[in-house]
C-alpha cells in the first residue's frame, strides 16, 4: 500500500492503516526523534513521543493531502514533538533536596559578632564628637549637617 492508498484509508477512519502506517513508518519517525533529541531523553519518552506522532496522525488524518508524502508529515510533526520536549526540559529546573538554610551558620554568626566587636573597638577610639557624628550618620540614618 502507497503513501496515497494510505493516506485515503485513514480518512475513512480505517484503523488498520493506521496500524500499517504504523508497521511501515515507526522506525523511520523513531530515528527522526533520536537525531533530534540526540540522546537528551529516555527510552520511555521517546515512545511516548513515537506514540503522539501517531496519534497527531490519527487525529489530523482529515487535513492529510493524498498528494503529499505521508513520510515527510511523519518527520515534521516527529522533529516538532521532539523540539518541544527539549523546550519543555530545558524550562524544568528540578530543586535540588535539602537546600541550605538562608539564616547564617555557627561560623557566620560568629565572624559578624566579630566584625561588630572590632568597628565598637575603632569607635571607641575617636573623640565623642566624631563618634557622635558617626553613630548619627550610619545608625540613625541622621543628616550630619
Amino acid at each position: 500500500m502507497d503513501d496515497q492508498a494510505l493516506i485515503q484509508a485513514l480518512q475513512a477512519g480505517e484503523r488498520s492503516a493506521l496500524r500499517r502506517t504504523m508497521e511501515v513508518y515507526a522506525g523511520y519517525t523513531s530515528a527522526v526523534l533520536g537525531n533530534t533529541l540526540r540522546g537528551q531523553a529516555s527510552r520511555e519518552d521517546l515512545e511516548e513521543l513515537l506514540s503522539d506522532v501517531f496519534l497527531s496522525l490519527w487525529r489530523s488524518r482529515e487535513g492529510l493531502d493524498p498528494e503529499k508524502s505521508l513520510k515527510s508529515w511523519l518527520a515534521a510533526v516527529a522533529r516538532n514533538r521532539a523540539v518541544d520536549f527539549l523546550r519543555r526540559k530545558r524550562e524544568t529546573h528540578p530543586v535540588p533536596h535539602g537546600l541550605p538554610d538562608p539564616a547564617p551558620g555557627p561560623e557566620e554568626q560568629l565572624l559578624q559578632k566579630e566584625r561588630i566587636q572590632a568597628l565598637e573597638r575603632a569607635l571607641n577610639t575617636l573623640p565623642a564628637r566624631d563618634r557622635t557624628l558617626v553613630y548619627r550618620k550610619y545608625y540613625s540614618l541622621q543628616s550630619t549637617a
